[in-house]
């Protein structure tokens, strides 16, 4: 924001201690009490007068005549970009709580997504939204083919997201099927399933269409339409599929913030985050234009906000990574008087957790529908 360059570092420290003094009381708060507090080492007056001067600025405002003064969202904004640093603290605390709490071995996804929000949600004080990792940024880890009946395979793909994805595939009868027997049947079904995963393995659903099946022997050629076609339908649905849903966890933490505490305001959002995550989507996981890196932060204060019944909050979000690809996102959001250098800590801190278990993940992913 350019108007960080033009303010002095009495100004800055002054803004500084606005902000956290409102974080702090959720009070408006006067020049003498700042001058007190926060050991700024200037006169009331001399507060009072940079106070008007950052007023003038549109960082700080007086919400009545008579009150002191609160930040505004150009005010958060500069505090955010300028004059904080994420608290390594805190961002020790939330790695050391997903640690020894979440259980990569014996969790499903979603039990691990909900562990991991509950947490985030108790250590920031406000509501944490997790989304579970999108399949078509996925890579397949495994084909696995399993005969189910005379003409039927059951045909699932099992993803690096721990998502696994499943199909019936209808096969030609052919006049030989009574001749040839369950074991015959399997075998070949095994050696489908090791050509397709050595030649998918580590691919995109998006990415597998083109095959060479002239690879297989001529006893496979029944199998080839039909697994052609399953692998055609996989890919249509990662194409077609809404954004991946959220894990959501905080409520009653929020509901213990001043500003949500009308029931009807809280029920505005409970109501937008249950209906619309779709117009969420884009705030927390489309990646910004220009920035390459494989996860970004990303904090909606307010009036910034596209959506409305979202502008009277804050929303801080980070992407998590397979194999540096995002494929998902972790956001909380709260009130815009937010304790910023710890939310971001807490968002960042498990982005990486995530991030990092999901690159170390070993075994067959289970527990996902």
């Amino acid at each position: 924001m350019s108007a960080s360059l033009n303010l002095n570092p009495r100004q800055q420290r002054i803004l500084w201690a606005t902000v956290q003094h409102y974080v702090s009381t959720a009070e408006p708060v006067g020049s003498k009490v700042l001058a007190q507090e926060y050991n700024l080492q200037v006169s009331p007056a001399t507060v009072r007068q940079v106070m008007g001067v950052l007023d003038k600025a549109g960082l700080l405002f007086q919400p009545h005549t008579s009150a002191g003064r609160v930040p505004s969202d150009g005010g958060y904004r500069l505090y955010v970009d300028h004059l904080i640093q994420p608290s390594k603290a805190t961002a020790q605390q939330v790695g050391a709580q997903l640690s020894q709490t979440l259980d990569w071995d014996g969790w499903s996804m979603e039990a691990l997504l909900r562990g991991a929000a509950q947490i985030l949600a108790t250590l920031s004080g406000y509501l944490t939204l997790i989304t579970v990792p999108q399949t078509s940024t996925a890579r397949i880890r495994h084909v696995h083919l399993a005969l189910v009946g005379p003409d039927q395979i059951l045909m699932v793909l099992l993803l690096n997201s721990l998502e696994s994805q499943s199909m019936v595939v209808h096969l030609p009868h052919e006049a030989d099927d009574e001749a040839r027997d369950r074991d015959t049947l399997e075998r070949e079904l095994q050696i489908l399933s090791n050509f397709l995963s050595t030649r998918l393995e580590g691919r995109s659903l998006t990415d597998i269409e083109h095959l060479d099946w002239g690879e297989l022997g001529r006893e496979f050629e029944r199998y080839i339409n039909g697994v052609r076609s399953a692998i055609q339908t996989f890919v249509r649905r990662s194409q077609s599929a809404n954004p991946a849903p959220f894990v959501i966890s905080g409520f009653a933490e929020v509901l213990r913030q001043p500003e949500f505490s009308e029931l009807q305001h809280m029920q505005s959002i409970v109501n937008f985050l249950e209906g619309e995550q779709a117009q969420i989507w884009p705030l927390v996981f489309e990646t910004v234009p220009g920035e390459q890196s494989n996860r970004q932060l990303r904090i909606w204060i307010g009036s910034e906000n596209p959506l409305e019944p979202m502008q009277g909050c804050a929303l801080v979000s980070s992407t998590y990574s397979r194999e540096k690809i995002p494929v998902g996102s972790i956001s909380v959001l709260g009130p815009t008087r937010m304790m910023y250098e710890d939310t971001i800590a807490v968002v960042e801190a498990a982005a990486d957790y995530l991030s990092t278990n999901l690159n170390q993940l070993a075994g067959v992913p289970t527990g996902w529908d």
